[in-house]
């Protein structure tokens, strides 16, 4: 019980210390030439210690030329940066200006007491710092330190003058206070970030988790497939062969595409699941053949879409390359249903050694939903990945947004 009771005291006086500073707003940081960034605040609390001991020196001068008794020069010279430093300190080191005012002030009252002519003996320079050290030590202390602080601020002052015990223990204790309740929201501000951040990346492994048992599905849906088509073949070639050395060899022929296009589509897959950062859409079924069922919807939905689509395309591409050109304009064609309504979008697909998408959207013609999580493009550039492809999605001039996609046909029909 003792221990607990001397322990915030000792924490004030020698064994504490205070919080690091905040980080600074860049409205409080000013650039200068020859001199770089300079903190406004700092430097506020610098001038007001400069201001500080220029008026307290000048109104000891004042009264050791007008009182009874004189002191020497440098003893004034001391008063007055005993005042005026812990001002300079408290941003930086706001315990350690406060200790440096207690040190001080029997010296700083003595000097007053000597030459000066005021009652209670509390210089202004003194009213002015001690609250301003007072409410540093509360912003930035544990609050044991700041209850200490006080207490000690209330011995000290009943100590020196009883009378103006009511006057400083109010300034002291609405220092002490708005400074604590500086603190405790700045924590509870910073607590609330650090929840959001938790969350934000909570959200992101869920994601992950969901996305890879997407993959797990693609693998079951279209290497599977593979896997039994194999299976079965391996079984009827010998049967249909019949002895024929020609028709054995087209068997196993067949058999070893097959095989190929399996291992690429496994190898594939495979490959997000090792990244760590893996995040496709990959929910099997269509491809491109189905491209017109998804324009029928977008224009049902009010947009007016525009296909250029050339002859020959769709029959030799392998599944892996329709399916992600298939959910990359899903995807491309829902965003502008959320963002653009009524827009008018241009779905260009073209061939030569890889397939390329691009679908284009003008602003829309009423406004857009609020701004999603990017999930989505995230989704469609993964899936691009998975290929080996890429995918560039960005706003263009006028207010519209182009989602450019290349997706590479020679990798998902053979193994590397």
């Amino acid at each position: 019980m003792f221990s607990a009771v001397v322990r915030p005291f000792a924490l004030a006086l020698f064994q504490g210390d205070a919080d690091p500073p905040p980080p600074r707003s860049q409205r409080l940081r000013l650039r200068l030439p020859l001199v770089g960034v300079v903190d406004l605040a700092q430097a506020a609390g610098i001038v007001l210690a400069l201001i500080l001991y220029g008026t307290t020196l000048s109104q000891l001068m004042d009264w050791n030329v007008t009182g009874t008794r004189r002191m020497s020069e440098p003893l004034l010279y001391l008063t007055a940066a005993a005042i005026s430093v812990p001002v300079a300190l408290r941003d930086r080191w706001p315990l350690a200006a406060w200790r440096a005012t207690m040190v001080m002030l029997p010296v700083v009252l003595w000097v007053t007491r000597a030459v000066g002519t005021s009652d209670p003996p509390y210089m202004l320079g003194l009213a002015v710092m001690y609250p301003l050290v007072a409410y540093s030590v509360a912003v930035r202390c544990d609050r044991r330190i700041t209850v200490a602080v006080w207490v000690i601020s209330f011995l000290t002052a009943w100590i020196i003058d009883p009378d103006s015990l009511y006057l400083v223990t109010i300034m002291v204790t609405v220092a002490a206070l708005y400074g604590y309740n500086v603190r405790v929201r700045r924590n509870a501000t910073a607590r609330l970030a650090e929840e959001e951040r938790r969350s934000r990346l909570a959200e992101g492994a869920q994601a992950v988790l969901e996305e890879r048992a997407r993959i797990a599905r693609e693998l079951h849906d279209v290497v599977a497939h593979h896997m039994s088509v194999i299976a079965i073949q391996a079984e009827a070639v010998p049967l249909k062969a019949a002895g024929d050395p020609a028709r054995l060899e087209a068997g196993l022929a067949e058999i070893r595409s097959l095989s190929l296009e399996a291992i690429a589509e496994l190898r594939q897959v495979l490959g997000v699941l090792r990244d760590q950062d893996g995040r496709t859409d990959t929910a099997p079924q269509p491809g491109l053949d189905r491209l017109d069922d998804l324009v029928s919807n977008a224009r049902a939905a009010g947009l007016t879409v525009g296909v250029e689509l050339p002859d020959q395309l769709l029959g030799a591409l392998p599944p892996a390359v329709g399916l992600s050109a298939y959910r990359i304009v899903q995807e491309s064609l829902s965003n502008a249903m959320r963002h653009a309504p009524g827009t008018t979008v241009t779905v260009v697909v073209a061939r030569d050694d890889a397939l390329r998408l691009h679908v284009t959207n003008g602003p829309g013609a009423t406004p857009g939903g609020p701004e999603g999580t990017g999930q989505g493009l995230v989704g469609m550039r993964e899936r691009a990945a998975l290929l080996g492809g890429t995918l560039e999605a960005r706003p263009i001039e006028g207010g519209g947004f182009q989602v450019s996609a290349t997706l590479p046909i020679a990798g998902a029909e053979e193994t590397a």
